[in-house]
């Protein structure tokens, strides 16, 4: 059992984790390197990814708002599932090249 006043353990529990701290803070991470290398995506790649990224949050708005004026004017089975698709595709479609087109801008 270890005698020392509650203040000298509290003093070496903070030295040890001080000490791991730093040990550990030591180690450098790894530079990862990405599908590009060390360069930066090219314009087409960014007006790409601004399409698929406004694809993506078209495509789920698409789904709650065509999901709920499906089910608002009646449809039901094969009707609201093609009804929601179209609207899902529109909306992905129309977002995803205004995002497009806003990345080709900025490059």
């Amino acid at each position: 059992m270890d005698r020392r006043s509650p203040a000298a353990l509290t003093e070496s529990r903070w030295a040890c984790m001080l000490l791991k701290y730093k040990v550990l803070s030591s180690f450098q991470m790894p530079v990862t390197v990405g599908p590009y290398g060390q360069t930066q995506p090219g314009c087409f790649d960014r007006v790409k990814m601004g399409f698929m990224m406004g694809f993506a949050v078209g495509m789920a708005a698409g789904a709650m708002f065509g999901t709920f004026s499906c089910l608002r004017i009646g449809m039901r089975g094969r009707e609201l599932m093609g009804g929601v698709g179209k609207t899902m595709m529109q909306s992905g479609g129309t977002f995803g090249t205004f995002m497009a087109i806003g990345m080709g801008i900025r490059c």
